[in-house]
Formats: structure tokens, C-alpha cells, sequence
């Protein structure tokens, strides 16, 4: 018997089924609230909309530089080397992705080589480990726990160092709890990179929805002598509600690879749409007011979210520092009280209730009784939502 094509160990997702229950009960004309997506409701600034508009008419819609369009890299350039402090040499350690999610695959592509183990943390977003998996890497989870924060423990991570490991994956702020790693466990996990001569794949999307006081570290600006050995990732989707346009990008300074990304770039999408990347040039050159204006916004949706999951028996919510997300546990006082037997049960419930959310299992082998909700839809769905999704978890018909 043949082997089973590597597509087929993937999943569908569970987030997804989610959603398409939801468009189905909307369809249908019932009132849903879409906390199981990250899709930021905001729409994308004024100057960014003509820019939109402007490249379209003036025909900049033809193929363009297979890794970007030069303006956009040498703006990309200046903003990782003034924003992030991460030492970038020349725009041609740049290069423009459909999104940050495929700047993981072809990042994963590029680096891996078959049975090659990525250390990530557990819960993680679901495709990371997939597109680890679909390059025929192998994903080796650290599970994160509440009573630290859901921090990454550098020493959890030594743990699992092995002679396969090839890389270290950092997210920060974190998909799916919202926690934010300091500087301080950025620099011991860089270090310990740097011992075992691993590479650190930092998947930094969220960068700009970060709560004060907490702030957000890029690690290639910690250790800019080991530079060479990390990959930053970035999107426009979060920071710019730029979720449709799909324009990512990230940095790396090593030539062998770098040639790899050029060959898998040409291969997978050859060129990120025209348009969009003129459009996400105009976003980083016009006002960055709207980014904090944003994550004030969220920062309020998150208190709201927050506030009606605490105090309910058998549930228990971790505060975000960053992101869109509030990550819960539950435990088997709740099950009783709903009469469910686990966690994804429960997210079947609220579902059949037009109540949008996130299993936990989706993320990860340690979080079985967990739910991910989202607050990145508009604030009255939020605040209408949040009081029926309480009312459904007290048991309240």
C-alpha cells in the first residue's frame, strides 16, 4: 500500500466548520456573532482606498518583480530597520509574500528538508504546524501554561532540542492567547538558538495590536550578530485591516536560502497581486494614526469580551496583552451545568446558538478544553454578542 499523500494528513479545520455553520445560519436569516474569526471589521484608510483605486487606473496591473515591486521592498526596508531595529542590509532581504501565511510556506518550503523538527509552542495557529507538516518537517510542541502567562519557557524548549531540530518558531503576540514575550525570554530563547545553531522563524503579524503596557520585540533587533539565522514575518492584514489584499512579507540574510524563496515564490504565486502592493506602499507611507486609533478600539472589545466570560462557573479567561483574542479554559463544572462532554461540544452549542468561536484542540495537543473567541468584528456585535455568549455559558435559556 502506497503512502498517503502528505495533503491528506492535513485538516480541514475546525475554525472553518465553524464558519461555514455560521454563513449557513446567516443565509438563512438568523442573527450570528463571528467571534470564531480573526478578520478585523475596520476598513482600510482613506489614502489607502485612492491608492487602490489610482494604481488600478493607471494600469498598474501587469506582472511585476517575482519578490516585489522595488518601491514597496525599499519602504518594507526602511520600516524593519526604524520600527523593529532589526538590522536590515539592502531591500533585496525583503521580500513581498500573498499574506503571512504564505510567507510560512515559503519559509517552511524554503528551509526544510524531510523529517527536519521545528520546535513550536503549543496551543499554536492551526497552520503553522500545517505548513510545517507540508513540508515534510515535523512539529515539535511546547506546551504553554496559564499559571506562567502562557509564556514560551526557554527551558521547556532545550527539553525538546534534538539532533533533527532545524528551527525555533516564535509568535509574539500570540495566536491564539494573546500573550506577549518580553525581551527578556526573546534574548534566552535567541541565545539558545544561537548555542544549537537552529534558526528562529518569528511570526510577527500582530506586532501593532499590543495592550499597554506591554510592547512589542522583534528578536532579529536582540541579536542583530545572529541575524543571518532569523526570518521575520510580517502582514498588512492586522495592522492595516488589510485581511482581503493579502500582502505579506519577511526578512532573512542568507544567500543559499534566499535563492529558494526567489524559486518557490515564482513556482507557488509568481508576483503578489500589482495593485495590492502598491496599496500596502501607500499604507506605510501615509498616517499611522489609524494603527493606534484600532488598537484602542480592540483594547475596549477586549474588556467587553473579557468581562462577560469572568465569574462564570467552570470558565476561566486569560486578559490578552496583544492581539484579537481571548483564550479560555474549561473544565467539567461547566460540562455538567450544559450537558456536553468536552470542549468542542460546547463550541457546538454556541454555534446552534449563532455564537462564533474557536476549539481549542484546533491549536494544539494540550488544549483539548479551551475555547478561542475573537473580538476583532465591530463593537456592538461584540457587546451584543458577549451578553448572550454569557448568558449561554451560565446556562440561561
Amino acid at each position: 500500500m502506497s503512502a498517503p499523500h502528505i495533503l491528506d494528513t492535513l485538516s480541514l479545520g475546525k475554525i472553518v466548520q465553524i464558519r461555514e455553520r455560521l454563513f449557513k445560519a446567516q443565509a438563512a436569516g438568523k442573527k450570528v456573532f463571528r467571534f470564531e474569526s480573526g478578520d478585523p471589521n475596520f476598513s482600510i484608510p482613506s489614502n489607502v482606498l485612492i491608492a487602490l483605486q489610482t494604481a488600478a487606473a493607471q494600469g498598474k496591473t501587469h506582472y511585476i518583480p517575482n519578490a516585489g515591486i522595488p518601491e514597496l521592498r525599499k519602504e518594507l526596508t526602511q520600516k524593519l530597520v526604524k520600527k523593529n531595529k532589526i538590522p536590515v542590509s539592502s531591500s533585496e532581504n525583503v521580500f513581498v509574500t500573498n499574506g503571512a501565511m504564505h510567507a510560512l510556506f515559503v519559509v517552511f518550503q524554503s528551509l526544510l528538508n524531510p523529517g527536519d523538527e521545528v520546535i513550536v509552542p503549543d496551543p499554536m495557529w492551526t497552520e503553522v504546524v500545517e505548513n510545517i507538516k507540508l513540508a515534510r518537517g515535523i512539529p515539535v510542541g511546547i506546551p504553554l501554561l496559564n499559571c506562567n502567562e502562557f509564556q514560551y519557557s526557554p527551558q521547556d524548549i532545550t527539553n525538546k532540542i534534538s539532533t533533527k531540530t532545524k528551527a525555533i518558531f516564535i509568535n509574539t503576540p500570540h495566536n491564539p492567547t494573546g500573550a506577549v514575550l518580553s525581551s527578556e525570554t526573546l534574548l534566552e530563547i535567541g541565545k539558545l538558538a544561537q548555542k544549537h545553531n537552529l534558526w528562529i522563524i518569528s511570526d510577527e503579524a500582530y506586532e501593532d495590536v499590543i495592550f499597554s503596557p506591554a510592547e512589542h520585540v522583534s528578536i532579529a533587533s536582540l541579536m542583530p550578530e545572529y541575524s543571518h539565522r532569523i526570518v521575520s514575518i510580517f502582514s498588512f492584514s492586522k495592522s492595516y485591516a488589510m485581511s482581503g489584499l493579502r500582502v505579506g512579507y519577511f526578512t532573512l540574510h542568507d544567500d543559499a536560502i534566499a535563492e529558494r524563496v526567489q524559486k518557490i515564490l515564482r513556482c507557488s504565486i509568481n508576483g503578489v497581486n500589482s495593485v495590492a502592493q502598491w496599496t500596502a506602499l501607500a499604507a506605510l507611507q501615509g498616517d499611522q494614526s489609524p494603527l493606534q486609533s484600532m488598537c484602542i478600539e480592540y483594547q475596549k472589545r477586549g474588556k467587553i469580551m473579557f468581562d462577560a466570560l469572568s465569574g462564570i462557573p467552570g470558565v476561566t479567561p486569560f486578559y490578552p496583552k496583544g492581539s484579537f483574542f481571548i483564550w479560555a479554559a474549561l473544565d467539567s463544572i461547566l460540562y455538567s451545568k450544559l450537558g456536553v462532554k468536552d470542549a468542542d461540544e460546547v463550541s457546538s452549542l454556541l454555534a446552534a446558538m449563532g455564537i462564533g468561536s474557536a476549539p481549542g484542540d484546533a491549536f494544539g495537543e494540550s488544549c483539548a478544553h479551551t475555547l478561542r473567541f475573537a473580538f476583532s468584528c465591530d463593537t456592538q456585535m461584540v457587546e451584543e454578542g458577549a451578553t448572550l455568549l454569557r448568558q449561554a455559558l451560565l446556562g440561561v435559556k
